[in-house]
């Protein structure tokens, strides 16, 4: 498999990777983890050859195949599913391409030469199994879930999950041996997720993954790699296994360096009472050789010792509370024009409630959203909001409002024009981006810390209504808990779509299930 010699990258001044060695294992399965921004993406991109290292060696053996998952889907797809699906397939597209020129060239200059040019390419094809490219294609996508009517349909049309799906039937269907996914996760709903555990416990290659769920990582997980300050550490186990270790050599390291210390401390009291004595100069001063020597051991195990990552500290602040009832439904129907994807859809929200969105994708959680803060219209039904709510909402495509161009702190200005600059870089502050880092511009940041800076301008509103889909996307799991906590904490009320099933349990005060024509709210 790839293997590794001391790699390094920096960007922006920044390390993100110094003198990284690794042999990648067959038939094992890694987690790559870390917080926001300390680049997992650079490194699976520099794997994926999208990125190149300042220095080091990258060895990639022939019969490795290597698949690479993304963070976001195709932004231009092929015109249909089933197109887009057997894109995947690189090297028979290869073939077919060339099969299709040679085929054009015998037409047009049709000779004993370019017929045997069009005999060769199509037997290349045809034993690389190209004729049954197809037919692959259709059982992978029916293998995940997609019905055979969908197979002529735009990739356009589907939702973020299942756009996300597509691009998974893209690897398959080039049988890769070396799977490198990032966030696998994000859109995809739980039945979804369940399945892709499934198969990735079952899958015989070697997998290299980034995600920030917990349970997904304890689920799937081998072998971690922790990724902070530019040097990536080995664990063996899952995320749990982990946290353990990690623990443990600190606590030894704390260890070795109290007694270093004591070590220095006993030696320095003995050069302190016997260095004026001539007969007990020469042991002062070998002593403090080797005070020197202790001091350069510490040095190293204080660069050694991993500190304590800092939390992300989300302070949501109300400006005036609503009324008593927030949000009235009543037998909304959702959709595109005549296109109606859900209907029947009954919700009353109250003040300080807490409300998750749950079901597969595709059934409208997201439209609802859409269609609710007037982006999208309601097909049918009524939409009222409670006196003196003022809400906030945080989109799939939040991400996508970003002035790439400008920098930080004006993106976060741009999206709460009434806040001063100082309380601009406080509510940065609060989710660990230094004021310094605030005059970077945005199109240099990784996709969490473009998340962080969305939610910066989002928080900073002072909205007593939030409504938040899909907010833990691209998130650490630091920031994700601390999302949590601070939306448990919120005096306001909240309604979220999340497939975050740890991040749900941990403020959510009900439940709205979504089903399909219809919807039911339980406590």
């Amino acid at each position: 498999m790839i293997i590794v010699k001391n790699l390094a990258k920096s960007l922006g001044g920044k390390v993100i990777l110094e003198n990284f060695s690794y042999q990648f294992p067959k038939k094992t399965k890694i987690s790559l983890i870390g917080a926001n921004g300390v680049g997992k993406t650079t490194l699976l991109n520099m794997l994926c050859k999208l990125d190149e290292p300042d220095s080091g060696e990258l060895i990639i053996p022939r019969e490795c195949v290597v698949g690479y998952l993304p963070q976001s889907p195709n932004e231009f797809p092929k015109k249909t599913i089933l197109q887009e699906c057997m894109s995947g397939a690189v090297a028979l597209c290869s073939l077919q391409e060339a099969l299709d020129a040679s085929l054009e060239n015998m037409t047009q200059n049709y000779s004993e030469k370019t017929f045997d040019a069009y005999e060769k390419a199509e037997k290349a094809f045809a034993d690389s199994g190209g004729y049954a490219l197809e037919s692959d294609a259709k059982g992978i996508l029916v293998g995940l879930g997609f019905e055979t009517a969908q197979f002529s349909e735009s990739p356009h049309i589907l939702s973020g999950g299942w756009r996300m799906r597509l691009e998974l039937a893209k690897l398959l269907i080039n049988n890769p041996n070396f799977l490198i996914l990032d966030e696998p996760t994000n859109h995809l709903d739980l039945p979804s997720l369940l399945w892709l555990e499934q198969y990735l416990s079952d899958f015989q290659g070697t997998l290299l993954f980034v995600s920030h769920d917990r349970d997904f990582l304890n689920n799937i997980s081998e072998t971690t790699l922790h990724m902070s300050n530019g040097v990536i550490r080995v664990y063996n186990g899952n995320f749990d296994s982990f946290l353990q270790q990690k623990a443990q050599r600190t606590e030894q390291m704390h260890r070795e360096k109290v007694s270093l210390r004591k070590q220095q401390d006993h030696m320095q009291a003995f050069v302190d009472r016997f260095r004026a004595k001539a007969t007990k100069a020469k042991q002062a001063q070998s002593r403090l050789k080797m005070i020197e020597r202790l001091k350069e051991i510490e040095a190293k195990l204080d660069v050694s010792m991993e500190t304590k990552e800092k939390r992300a500290n989300f302070n949501i602040m109300v400006e005036k509370p609503s009324a008593k009832v927030v949000l009235t439904l009543d037998g909304a129907a959702i959709g595109y024009g005549e296109n109606i994807i859900n209907s029947g859809l009954s919700l009353k929200i109250l003040r300080e409630e807490k409300v998750a969105i749950i079901g597969a994708n595709g059934i409208g959680k997201s439209t609802l959203l859409k269609s609710i803060v007037n982006e999208i219209p309601f097909v049918d039904g009524e939409c009222v909001f409670g006196t003196n709510v003022k809400y906030g909402y945080y989109s799939q495509e939040q991400l996508d409002i970003l002035d790439a161009g400008k920098n930080v702190i004006e993106n976060v200005l741009a999206l709460a024009p009434n806040i001063t600059r100082q309380q601009a870089y406080a509510a940065l502050g609060s989710l660990l981006i230094k004021e310094d880092d605030s005059k970077k511009l945005v199109k240099v940041l990784s996709g969490g810390e473009k998340s962080k800076v969305a939610l910066a301008g989002l928080l900073a509103q002072r909205n007593n209504f939030l409504i938040l889909d899909e907010p833990t996307n691209h998130l650490d799991m630091s920031s994700v808990e601390a999302l949590a906590g601070a939306l448990n904490l919120y005096n306001g009320t909240v309604l979220v779509v999340s497939h975050n099933r740890a991040f749900i349990n941990a403020f959510a005060t009900r439940i709205f299930q979504m089903e399909k024509r219809r919807a039911c709210g339980k406590a």
